[in-house]
């Protein structure tokens, strides 16, 4: 009898054990399938988010081809509010574009003409000397510092290995850590390039330099209308205070001369910035896509007497985005794709950060 109550016990058990391991065995394969069923809907979600990002990337290079084709006849252009035409090439200025072919709401494309860029391999050596003072200071830069990280560059970019005064050749990049050879050669490769040569890493640590340098095309000017805050940032006669200017002076209309550049920025500061500027467009772009966010969408919307900052805060959600850089020479033709940056950093295309009462622009 006892013998029988043992054997019914220990059966009991092993039915509990059982039951245990059975549970276990269930729950595990429940939070497995679960996983699996998730996963699968985020690799859907994100081949979706993929599809409809390229989507963006298309209609943009559909746009840059449009551009280039005859108007098509009674087509209304923009005007502003004295009735003048507004050139449809300076929407090209990084501001959220409505696209000739609709594109899918969830998706932003920005596009940047490079005119709005300050040109590594076109800007002059004294130029450039400017520019290295201005990053220093301006009126109190030093000038033993300024003369040496020009001697910098311009060993960097001559054809030669002649060690200029106080400058850096071959035998100092060689002798670096992780030692390298000077470019020798005026045509840089990438603008990232400039941070290989000595003291330009420190000279522009913080700067967005996607943003404000291009080695592409031939100007040596910049086209305000299509500036980046990035170069403007660089270009000596502005401050803080005349890059906003001239942002919101380009939302209202075009800035087709000097006489209009002059409205805004003082006779003094003109004439630092007058040899940087010019009117020209390039057949070089710069294409964003991306997933919008929904405070972005509203603030698109919103009111027209959004507070600057609000508004700013809209376009601080985004800082990253598929990138392209894209020559567009005809529209007989693909554009030519230069380089592909899957998480390009965005510039900043934030609206004019100043009230109306603030401008100094009639």
């Amino acid at each position: 009898m006892v013998g029988i109550k043992k054997q019914r016990g220990s059966v009991i058990i092993i039915v509990l054990w059982t039951a245990v391991l059975l549970t276990v065995l269930v729950t595990a394969m429940a939070s497995k399938v679960r996983l699996s069923a998730k996963t699968a809907m985020n690799n859907q979600s994100a081949a979706m988010n993929w599809l409809a990002v390229m989507s963006g990337v298309n209609h943009a290079e559909m746009e840059l081809i449009l551009e280039r084709m005859p108007r098509p006849i009674g087509e209304q252009l923009e005007e502003t509010e004295e009735g003048e035409i507004r050139t449809p090439a300076y929407r090209f200025n990084g501001q959220k574009l409505e696209l000739s072919y609709p594109l899918n709401d969830s998706i932003a494309v920005r596009i940047y003409d490079h005119a709005g860029k300050i040109s590594l391999n076109r800007i002059p050596r004294r130029n450039m000397q400017l520019l290295i003072e201005k990053r220093l200071g301006g009126q109190d830069a030093d000038p033993e510092e300024v003369q040496d990280l020009l001697s910098a560059w311009t060993d960097w970019t001559d054809l030669n290995d002649l060690e200029g005064l106080n400058g850096a050749e071959r035998d100092y990049y060689e002798n670096l850590e992780n030692g390298y050879v000077p470019r020798n050669n005026p045509e840089l490769d990438t603008v990232e390039e400039i941070l290989h040569i000595r003291g330009f890493s420190e000279l522009f640590d913080g700067i967005n330099l996607q943003a404000a340098f291009t080695i592409y095309g031939n100007t040596r000017t910049v086209n305000l209308n299509l500036a980046t805050r990035e170069a403007m940032e660089l270009l000596p006669g502005l401050d803080e205070e005349l890059i906003e200017n001239i942002i919101a002076y380009r939302q209202i209309e075009d800035i087709n001369n000097r006489a209009e550049i002059a409205e805004i920025v003082p006779f003094e500061e003109l004439q630092e910035l007058s040899p940087w500027v010019g009117n020209t467009t390039s057949n070089f772009y710069s294409v964003y896509s991306y997933l919008s966010e929904e405070k972005e969408d509203e603030g698109s919307s919103a009111d027209e007497s959004m507070s600057p900052e609000a508004e700013i805060s809209d376009y601080d959600l985004v800082q990253q985005a598929y990138m392209e850089i894209v020559e567009v020479n005809s529209i007989n033709e693909l554009p030519r794709v230069l380089r592909i940056d899957p998480y390009g950093r965005l510039p900043d295309s934030a609206p004019a950060r100043i009230l109306e009462e603030d401008y100094l622009f009639d």
